[in-house]
């Protein structure tokens, strides 16, 4: 259904809300004006909100499987429990991607960035699962293959010690031609189906990685994605690697710019945060990850004084637990309550709303083409049901979305004019077999403790001064 018109719908304008309709042809928004004639189906937008549809734009789908039984640690001890219990298939890959698809849509999300673990040896099929399951439910997938050239221990500090670190068990070449493999297959923008060079960060890559992902940035005019000073750690290594800080660095391999966006950037200095002005940069807060890792509470009150473009992700459904992506956006504004003693300064709900939407189309430059409703783009739209009990009673629509803790309140979802959700269902795949799929998988478990988390430890606690 790309021809419809929803009709009497409240939608957010200057400090303010109108009742109006909203033209949709041909999956691109047409007109926005009282009394339009209805073009194809007729939409009731009574009582109800629409708003441009929001992006989750940092996740890792496949780390569903172990949401909610990692035990409280760093990310670096966090990351090795992760890998020793990790072993994927496609098929996982693929309901994971699903549930993650899912989740984002019925918190307001209509399109994500997933930064996909590969599985060693078998990387291409690992997104082509994704792929399969982002096409078929129809949300609009920004696929970042996760990619690195250095082992696991090398995102420690040495500190003192000369620790021997294995080599990585694939080459920088072979790594970048999966991803150019990847983009020639993939990558099909109009289809909702995009690929990013996504180095994982400076913590596990080389300036050869980086440099590679640049040229294949330029090659193909990709986005870039990467993490980005995540952990006090991770800011003592690029101290150890390069004698500067890891912005100062990224900016003279050139990998920063309009189509650069950086996940968690929690351990930036006033001069990194001018860096990323000026290059023009965005910043994914992840706040829900950073708690449950311990990583820190990013400065983003500084970064949005400082003009930093900022949006929101959940991250992986285990160092979160969740993809919940109103969530995500409530704790990420109201978190720097705590840290900016000027309320003046201090997130709205209006606000985080258009860093959730714009924010995150300027961060992935397709602002031209999603991030607010406006005649001429495309119509990823979602509307949200005012009678919903956790939306009651009838103050500020955007408020009650933002501060609430909301449940169910999506009534209607589109992507590219194309509708995924009615009346608060998926439309596009069986969530109820999706569900027993994933719940026959395993069985309620604990995970034993990790014997890399046992052996990095020690070393990471010296260096950490916890001992």
């Amino acid at each position: 259904m790309n021809f419809f018109t929803i009709k009497n719908t409240l939608i957010s304008v200057t400090n303010s809300y109108i009742t109006t309709d909203v033209q949709v042809v041909d999956g691109k928004i047409t007109a926005i004006a009282p009394n339009l004639e209805i073009i194809g189906t007729a939409i009731n937008g009574e009582n109800k909100l629409l708003l441009p549809g929001f992006f989750n734009a940092h996740t890792h789908s496949s780390e569903m499987w172990q949401r909610g039984i990692i035990p409280p640690l760093p990310l670096e001890l966090w990351l090795a429990h992760l890998y020793d219990f990790t072993p994927l298939n496609t098929e996982q890959v693929y309901l994971s991607a699903l549930a993650t698809a899912v989740e984002t849509l019925l918190s307001g999300g209509t399109s994500l960035v997933d930064h996909l673990v590969l599985i060693p040896g078998q990387e291409l099929e690992t997104i082509a699962a994704a792929v399969r399951a982002y096409q078929e439910i129809g949300i609009r997938a920004f696929i970042a293959p996760l990619i690195q050239d250095q082992s696991l221990s090398m995102s420690i500090p040495n500190g003192d010690s000369q620790p021997n670190h294995e080599s990585y068990f694939r080459s920088t070449g072979e790594t970048l031609a999966i991803v150019e493999t990847a983009v020639r297959q993939f990558h099909q923008p109009e289809a909702g189906i995009n690929i990013l060079v996504a180095p994982t960060g400076i913590q596990l890559c080389s300036d050869a990685l980086f440099t590679g992902c640049m040229a294949l940035s330029n090659k193909y005019n990709l986005c870039r994605h990467a993490h980005l000073l995540e952990t006090k750690a991770q800011e003592k290594l690029a101290e150890e690697k390069y004698g500067c800080t890891a912005v100062e660095h990224l900016q003279n391999l050139g990998f920063l710019n309009s189509s650069t966006s950086l996940a968690h950037c929690v351990w930036l200095t006033e001069s990194d945060i001018n860096i990323l002005a000026q290059t023009q940069s965005t910043v994914v807060h992840n706040p829900l990850s950073n708690l449950r890792l311990g990583s820190g509470i990013a400065p983003i009150i500084k970064y949005i004084q400082a003009g930093v473009n900022v949006t929101f992700g959940c991250d992986g459904a285990s160092s979160n637990d969740s993809q919940d992506l109103l969530e995500a956006i409530k704790i990420g504004s109201i978190l720097h309550n705590t840290t900016e003693l000027d309320y003046h300064h201090w997130i709205t709900p209006r606000q985080a709303v258009e860093m959730a939407s714009l924010g995150g189309a300027k961060g992935l430059n397709v602002e031209d083409q999603l991030g607010s409703l406006t005649v001429g783009k495309k119509a990823d739209l979602v509307l949200y049901d005012l009678n919903n009990l956790s939306l009651l009673p009838r103050t500020d629509p955007l408020g009650l979305l933002v501060l609430v803790r909301t449940v169910n309140v999506v009534n209607s979802a589109w992507v590219n004019g194309k509708q995924i959700i009615n009346n608060g269902k998926i439309t596009t795949i069986n969530v109820d077999e999706l569900q027993q799929e994933i719940f026959n998988w395993n069985h309620w478990e604990t995970h034993p403790k990790s014997a890399t988390v046992a052996k990095l430890a020690p070393h990471y606690r010296q260096i950490m001064g916890l001992t």
